[in-house]
């Protein structure tokens, strides 16, 4: 693995592949799973297919805790071992989660320049600003060329998700505005979207059949791209491959992007969207 004069650190919930994070260097540094007396790292002590089934069966329901200072500063200290002269970490939302806080927290107790980004969202609203910044860093940036990366990328960013239900981003505590849709709309499929400036989740349409609303959220996702761009298109899932298949392949089809990248949801957003949720994200470019 290269070594970089510029750190890029981000934390698990960025839901990047795995073979993306290793060809760009990517330093990842997990939130936990608390499943009664357990602490499970993101992706690390528990996988996602594991994460969904037992949140399915098991009667007792998780929560999650970010990383805390002292995680972050043994990074920092191992990305400057290695040579890094300075360090951009990009987190989820801070009106979702104090990762952000922890991570400044950190900054502070380093004397090497650190630059933290707010991502304003999760997944890969936070993975795609990643590699955005990774790859301005393979092209010979710097640190603020990377910043920059990130924020294009934020800039056109819309992302959607299709969610089986409300009740695991209620349990949460993670459904923002969204709270509307409380009571008697559990029984609906719920659209909601990512609002980019506020970094909160935002009650999108109200659909009835899963259906329809995987159809909502696919024409949702497009109305708000320029599709004559380069597009980027990430499709996420919560253990539900076969919607997330046809899903990319429809993109694949009719859009034909750039890039196109499918992931599982990891644990910790798993323990919000619940199974079966689906997502698109993406951004435009040029």
């Amino acid at each position: 693995m290269p070594d970089h004069r510029t750190a890029l650190i981000t934390d698990s919930t960025c839901d990047i592949p795995n073979a993306l994070i290793e060809e760009y260097d990517i330093t990842i540094v997990p939130s936990l799973v608390i499943w009664g007396d357990e602490a499970l790292r993101d992706r690390v002590d528990i996988q996602p297919e594991e994460f969904y089934r037992r949140l399915e069966s098991d009667p007792a329901f998780p929560t999650t805790s970010h990383p805390t200072p002292q995680d972050f500063l043994r990074v920092y200290g191992e990305a400057i071992e290695k040579g890094a002269e300075e360090i951009v970490v990009i987190t989820v939302s801070s009106a979702m989660s104090g990762t952000i806080e922890t991570a400044r927290q950190a900054a502070r107790a380093t004397e090497t320049p650190t630059h933290i980004i707010d991502s304003k969202g999760p997944t890969m609203t936070v993975g795609w600003q990643v590699l955005a910044a990774a790859r301005a860093r393979e092209a010979g940036g710097d640190a603020q060329a990377m910043v920059e990366a990130a924020a294009q990328a934020r800039a056109t960013m819309v992302q959607f998700v299709c969610l089986d239900t409300l009740e695991y981003l209620h349990k949460g505590g993670r459904i923002g505005l969204a709270t509307t849709f409380i009571g008697t709309m559990l029984r609906i499929k719920p659209l909601v979207y990512i609002n980019h400036q506020t970094g909160l989740v935002e009650p999108g349409k109200r659909v009835r059949t899963r259906n329809k609303a995987l159809e909502a959220l696919y024409e949702e996702f497009f109305n708000h791209l320029d599709t004559r761009k380069t597009l980027r298109v990430a499709v996420l899932h919560g253990n539900a491959r076969q919607d997330a298949d046809v899903m990319a392949e429809r993109i694949r089809r009719e859009y034909a992007p750039a890039e196109l990248l499918m992931n599982v949801t990891g644990p910790v957003l798993g323990v919000h969207t619940g199974p079966r949720a689906i997502a698109l994200v993406g951004y435009t470019e040029g």
